[in-house]
């Protein structure tokens, strides 16, 4: 870890100061060649930035943003320094095990951000050709907020061989390329020009009462189906402009963005952790059960008394919960599991939440472990888990690609991952909507379309439109 200089600096001054500190590293190493893998990271305190702003003014590629739910760490990044992807089909769980020996070979300081495939058996429709069946970055430049202050840093990573020259060419020449300005205040989305839905609202109306006879059959408890919203608009634009115009910026969600090619990005705006790692201590969550705010005059309190007081919420609900129990019974040594739902209250939306502390014990403190038992969650599968993600394939007229799959950072010992519902894709000038609806025995189709309608609203609102 290198620091230049210690007093935060504007951007323009903090570039100087970078590109000062990796030719001097350049020179003061005499070996054109590296003998062994190493990590150098340059760290220069900065003046207080707009992140979203910022990054949507960077011409280099990928691009990628992450806020956690506390809003207390987010990271804007752009250009790879290093990379984990995996570009095969097969079974989740190979996915996982591929993806823990990949990071268990990385520098532990290390963070990289990315996210998974929801199914990897599933054939990829040609809208996720940007997409890997995971794909992880280290960002060669990146802007950090965490513990209230902010850096601008580069990572400069060696494998063996590598020549040192070259690599800190490539990192000054993007450093030469960084816009400062953070003005985003004249962008809006272009024109949107019509709204598809897939399935329809008949389909839909169909799949789900297919659903619904395999909870009659007694095979399944609860399944979560999903459907997409095609928005078509006058012209491609940056998928960026959905982050910056956001229209609930103090809800408790995550933001996690990452944009592969210009104009091809995957985003989600998610209430739900599926874990945070430390070590061998685990933090997760029952989030499941949704009261849509229109419904009850927007009032927090009514919000928190129709969810408490619904029987069907409070059900699917506890599918979660006893699921998330039994699963980390395998991996865990001690399981604290809160007593009392809470409601965590969104702008438009209010969901029944659990949280729960665990220890998981030596053999598996490694991301895998705790990957292939949560997920999918009950709120995004369905129970019993297999038979679930076997009906999703069936049932769901598109492939998932990244939607409802884990996403967030990852290092050697420390990982956070969220559920990426709420969530779009675009591709020029087309975006698609993702979003779903827990059933269970009881639901009904018509009721479960317009809690739809309700968690795509805040995206629709940003276009001008409304669910």
């Amino acid at each position: 870890m290198i620091n230049p200089l210690k007093e935060p600096l504007s951007i323009e001054k903090a570039i100087s100061s970078l590109e000062a500190a990796l030719l001097l590293y350049r020179d003061s190493h005499a070996l054109p060649h590296h003998d062994q893998a190493q990590l150098v990271t340059f760290r220069q305190p900065l003046q207080p930035t707009e992140l979203p702003e910022w990054l949507y003014h960077q011409p280099v590629y990928p691009r990628l943003y992450w806020m956690n739910r506390e809003r207390d760490f987010s990271v804007a990044g752009i250009g790879v320094a290093d990379s984990i992807t995996l570009n095969e089909s097969g079974r989740n769980t190979e996915s996982f095990e591929q993806f823990d020996r990949c990071i268990a070979a990385k520098n532990p300081d290390a963070r990289y951000f990315g996210g998974f495939y929801f199914n990897n058996e599933e054939k990829q429709e040609e809208i996720w050709q940007e997409f890997s069946s995971f794909s992880f970055i280290l960002p060669l430049v990146q802007i950090t907020f965490e513990e209230g202050s902010y850096t601008l840093s580069c990572h400069l990573w060696l494998d063996v061989g590598d020549e040192i020259a070259a690599k800190i060419g490539a990192i000054t020449e993007v450093l030469s390329r960084i816009a400062s300005d953070t003005d985003c205040s004249a962008l809006k989305l272009p024109e949107l020009q019509n709204i598809s839905y897939n399935p329809d609202q008949n389909e839909w109306i169909e799949r789900c009462q297919k659903a619904l006879l395999t909870f009659e059959s007694g095979e399944m408890e609860k399944i979560m189906l999903a459907r997409q919203a095609t928005l078509e608009f006058s012209r491609s634009f940056s998928p960026l402009l959905f982050l910056l115009h956001y229209p609930s910026p103090q809800n408790n969600i995550y933001r996690f963005y990452f944009e592969p090619a210009e104009n091809h990005a995957f985003f989600s705006f998610t209430p739900e952790r599926l874990y945070r790692r430390d070590g061998k201590m685990l933090l997760t969550e029952a989030l499941a059960g949704t009261c849509p705010k229109k419904s009850v005059n927007g009032s927090d309190h009514h919000a928190s008394e129709t969810l408490l007081n619904s029987e069907k919420d409070i059900r699917e609900h506890n599918f979660v919960k006893e699921m998330i129990s039994l699963e980390l019974l395998k991996i865990c040594s001690t399981i604290d599991m809160d007593k009392e739902v809470q409601v965590l209250q969104l702008n438009r939306l209010a969901h029944l939440y659990t949280r729960c502390r665990a220890q998981l014990q030596p053999e598996f403190e490694h991301d895998s472990a705790v990957l292939q038992l949560l997920h999918p969650t009950p709120a995004v599968g369905g129970v019993p888990k297999a038979p679930a993600m076997q009906h999703i394939m069936e049932l769901e007229p598109f492939s998932r690609g990244w939607y409802a799959a884990p996403v967030g950072w990852v290092s050697r010992d420390a990982a956070e991952f969220a559920v990426a519902i709420r969530s779009a894709l675009v591709n020029g000038r087309f975006a698609t909507l993702y979003s779903g609806a827990g059933l269970v025995k009881g639901s009904t189709p018509f009721a479960e379309w317009e809690e739809i309608d309700h968690k795509i609203a805040e995206m629709l609102a940003i276009t001008r439109q409304e669910a």
